[in-house]
């Protein structure tokens, strides 16, 4: 099997020989699939692997790694390094443990089936639809993060549920660099920030099955296998390319396989093993159904981080994204189930002009409709609402900031 192949996979008798916190953990002995994997490896970017079910793997390379640097107290300094790293193609800060720059000279290195001329036509897609983008990367994908559970308690109990506003500053970096000119190029940022996720998921899955508060209400032994990122990567990827297929926003052929291309390049980085990556967005959405779309449901820890998201834009949105606009995007983006799980009430104002207006006004923008049915005020809203979207979940690159291992879990 190739190495990109091979990458993930971390069984339970690879987990026993990685010895350390992980070593002690059996998922396979106490939880059955509540739904067998079915999806098809043949449907994905390299057309082929062995099919095991994703809920069973994770990162056979990163997990021991990171494992033996947390053990041995290296994680601070390595840290501190790292942050010297910023664009992809630079050379490694001196002084990395060997075995880490090891790890990162290869994980860097994009895989044979990336398409440079894709990439450069997913820019002008992000570019022309960054004011979709933004709006749908924080009321979709960052809402709906809230109501998948795994990821809500592992992001709760982590280190970063603590400071949500950090957290989601370091998470809107991929999306800010994903829409970059020079994402993947050899001055861009993309590669790093994706490799140093991928560090943080490894520190993740060493650390968070010591926390007991995770392990009293999680159903998984080992948090963010396979199928949980890729469970994000639909959150992100295929809920953005739904939303904007249901509302006719008239997109080129070729830039929709290209905007795909960028998120399927992301996903690799991410260390998501090929076989797992939808190769066409018809893929993307039969695995969507499979994996994400059953298993949303509320919990307490995503409504406490639902809550902190909604006043997320208190300070810099000027009223525009308060807290009432924000839970009625996220009924209108998501539905009035989502909306109950997470406990936002109806908005006699916005939610009518939202369901209403909100067709017309894409209609209008996008030059299929001549003259919007509401008031140019209702229309400067809704234009206003994109543009602070942008502003909040897009803008995040503006200055530095440096994704790291952690070395615990939430304080308290």
């Amino acid at each position: 099997m190739s190495e990109s192949g091979k990458r993930g996979r971390l069984g339970r008798r690879g987990l026993l020989a990685a010895g350390g916190a992980l070593g002690a953990l059996g998922a396979l002995s106490t939880a059955a699939p509540a739904m067998a994997w079915t999806w098809q490896p043949s449907g994905s970017v390299v057309g082929t692997g062995e099919g095991a079910d994703p809920r069973w793997v994770w990162d056979e390379v990163a997990d021991p790694l990171v494992g033996s640097l947390l053990d041995s107290g290296a994680v601070p300094r390595v840290n501190e390094l790292l942050r010297e790293w910023t664009t992809n193609a630079q050379d490694l800060p001196k002084g990395l443990p060997t075995e880490l720059r090891d790890f990162i000279e290869d994980a860097r290195r994009k895989p044979e089936w990336a398409d440079q001329r894709k990439l450069d036509l997913a820019y002008r897609f992000n570019e022309k639809r960054g004011l979709y983008l933004g709006v749908l990367y924080g009321m979709a994908s960052g809402m709906m993060s809230t109501v998948i559970p795994k990821e809500a308690r592992a992001v709760y109990h982590s280190y970063g549920g603590a400071n949500m506003k950090d957290r989601i500053t370091k998470t809107a970096k991929l999306g800010y660099d994903i829409g970059t000119p020079n994402a993947y190029s050899d001055d861009g940022s993309m590669i790093v920030t994706c490799v140093k996720t991928r560090l943080t998921h490894a520190g993740v899955r060493n650390l968070l099955p010591k926390s007991s508060n995770w392990a009293d209400v999680a159903p998984e032994d080992i948090p963010i296998s396979q199928a949980d990122m890729m469970v994000t990567w639909h959150s992100l990827a295929t809920t953005v390319n739904r939303k904007m297929v249901e509302w006719n926003v008239p997109i080129p052929p070729e830039e929709s396989e290209a905007y795909l291309h960028s998120w399927q390049l992301c996903a690799h980085m991410l260390g998501i093993a090929d076989e797992y990556i939808p190769a066409s967005w018809e893929q993307a959405n039969l695995q969507a159904d499979q994996v994400l779309t059953p298993i949303l449901a509320p919990t307490a820890e995503g409504v406490n981080l639902a809550d902190i998201l909604m006043d997320f834009g208190k300070e810099i949105d000027g009223s525009i994204l308060s807290r009432p606009v924000i839970g009625s995007l996220t009924r209108f983006m998501l539905g009035d189930q989502v909306a109950r799980w997470l406990m936002i009430p109806d908005e006699p104002i916005w939610d009518p002009l939202l369901n209403t207006l909100w067709g017309p006004f894409i209609a209008v923008r996008e030059g299929l409709l001549q003259n919007f049915p509401g008031s140019q005020q209702a229309y400067w809203m809704f234009d206003e609402v994109l543009r602070q979207a942008v502003l909040l979940f897009l803008s995040r690159g503006d200055y530095p900031i440096s994704i790291s291992i952690p070395t615990g879990n939430r304080p308290g």
